[in-house]
């Protein structure tokens, strides 16, 4: 069998991208050079009411780099969609498009569907009418939908953990030997220094950063909002107590704290594990406050539904902070042991050790944006009125502080997923938190930089990954800042 080419019989596409991405770059280069050299003119109003640029060079400059930019997107789209119908004859390029095919739907489905409602949507909406905002929002939903449909092994072509013989740091497109049959036939993104499929290995990856870094980031919003509301409200002591506690905890270097808490040493003394049964108690306390704040003048409504509520978000706080049947199980101590009907499930103990690690160092400094928010919007008008109204405590800080406040979390939520993913990466990196041949881009990145002097193949492509997720969280906090400033 043969080895595949890069772009195979969609190979007279080349050139054109190479004009068309020369020209951008051309065109960045000389807009960059004359929004120094040429002096600001003012802008003319259009005939339709529009505003333009007065002078004709910079116009001309901005229609150069935005028929190029279109251009570069248009033979990329070329690319995808002559892969996905020519599949592996059309290269490597060609195969993985027609392996990411579920991914292109999903995203196809969801900004269909997202545009012909956006005016229905709210804020989510209206980040369809920024460029910056859409682009940033495909490139996280393409890492998402991949994370999701890799773990259920749509798109990856092999194991993660499989060596084959013969394909040890084998280049991009090599075929399998003959004697591995009902296997896919070629490594698209070639092998790593022990035989194993890069592009399964980078799509498994994905999946690790959707588990960990979003919920955990939700999880430490919780935990900042459950603490920044009251202490931002009520000021006082309460605000010098916990502002204190998260002072201390800010005290350390960020990386500092990670590391140690991740360490084998503080894992074995089950320091993570006690740490997950305090602060997955937020979440509960959170949803319980929320809606007794907002049922409380229905206790018939009210109370049903708290029991439901908290009834699930119990089973499940159970479940997570369980292991092997026990609500702590180390290698010392083995306490309150749990029916194996309640355990629903059991997260590995990296995992574990990272989530908790991931919540403990981000939650300080979101309690203190909560807080600094909280000073600032009790004292607007609204807030007067409503405790006029005889509205209680945790309602104003849930019902008119919070949704008032949403605009600067969005953004904030955004950049910190974006964070906690190079956390994560840094960690897998030096090898710490999760098992050793972890497929996360971090460990990936680490195994192939080894013989990066030699084969690029096994690290660049995780690092790429890494790279276009953060990359996308970034632009999408910039869309949303964009549309939340305008409200």
């Amino acid at each position: 069998m043969e080895p595949l080419t890069w772009t195979g019989s969609i190979a007279f596409l080349n050139p054109l991208l190479l004009i068309a991405l020369g020209a951008m770059a051309l065109s960045i280069m000389v807009w960059m050079l004359a929004s120094i050299v040429l002096p600001e003119t003012p802008s003319v109003v259009n005939p339709d009411g529009t505003l333009s640029s007065g002078s004709g060079v910079q116009t001309f400059i901005q229609n150069a780099l935005r028929y190029s930019f279109f251009a570069s997107v248009a033979i990329s789209v070329a690319y995808i969609v002559l892969g996905i119908l020519l599949g592996t004859s059309a290269g490597i390029i060609g195969a993985i498009s027609q392996q990411f095919l579920p991914v292109w739907l999903s995203l196809i489905i969801v900004y269909a569907m997202s545009i012909a409602f956006k005016r229905k949507l709210g804020l989510y909406g209206k980040l369809f009418d920024s460029p910056i905002g859409m682009i940033g929002f495909g490139l996280v939903m393409f890492w998402v939908f991949t994370g999701i449909f890799g773990a259920l092994d749509l798109i990856v072509t092999h194991d993660p953990l499989d060596q084959i013989s013969g394909m040890k740091n084998k280049v991009p497109g090599t075929p399998l030997p003959s004697s591995e049959e009902g296997a896919y036939s070629w490594y698209l993104l070639g092998g790593d220094n022990l035989a194993r499929d890069v592009f399964s290995r980078m799509v498994k990856g994905a999946w690790i950063v959707v588990q960990i870094a979003p919920l955990a980031t939700l999880f430490a919003f919780m935990v900042g909002i459950t603490l920044g509301l009251p202490a931002g409200y009520y000021g006082g002591r309460l605000d010098t107590f916990i502002s204190f506690l998260a002072n201390l905890i800010l005290a350390f270097p960020v990386i500092l704290l990670f590391y140690l808490l991740v360490t084998p040493e503080i894992v074995a003394t089950g320091v993570p594990n006690y740490m997950a049964t305090v602060l997955f108690i937020f979440p509960i306390l959170f949803l319980g406050v929320l809606l007794n704040s907002r049922f409380y003048t229905r206790p018939s409504f009210r109370t049903p539904l708290l029991i439901g509520v908290l009834g699930v978000a119990l089973w499940f706080y159970l479940s997570l902070i369980s292991t092997g049947g026990y609500i702590i199980d180390t290698d010392s101590y083995r306490i309150w042991g749990l029916p194996t009907y309640l355990d629903l499930f059991d997260i590995p103990a990296g995992i574990l050790v990272v989530f908790v690690s991931v919540v403990f160092v981000n939650s300080p400094t979101v309690f203190r944006i909560v807080r600094g928010l909280a000073l600032d919007i009790k004292t607007r008008d609204y807030v007067a009125a409503a405790q006029t109204r005889g509205e209680g405590p945790w309602y104003i800080m849930l019902w008119e502080i919070l949704p008032n406040a949403r605009g600067p979390l969005i953004v904030d939520f955004c950049l910190r997923i974006g964070y906690t993913t190079i956390l994560l990466g840094t960690l897998g990196f030096f090898g710490l938190g999760l098992p050793p041949e972890s497929p996360d881009w971090g460990s990936t990145i680490n195994e192939g930089r080894k013989l990066l002097s030699v084969y690029l193949h096994p690290a660049l492509p995780p690092a790429l990954a890494l790279l276009s997720l953060v990359l996308g969280l970034n632009l999408l906090a910039d869309g949303l800042r964009e549309e939340s400033l305008k409200d």
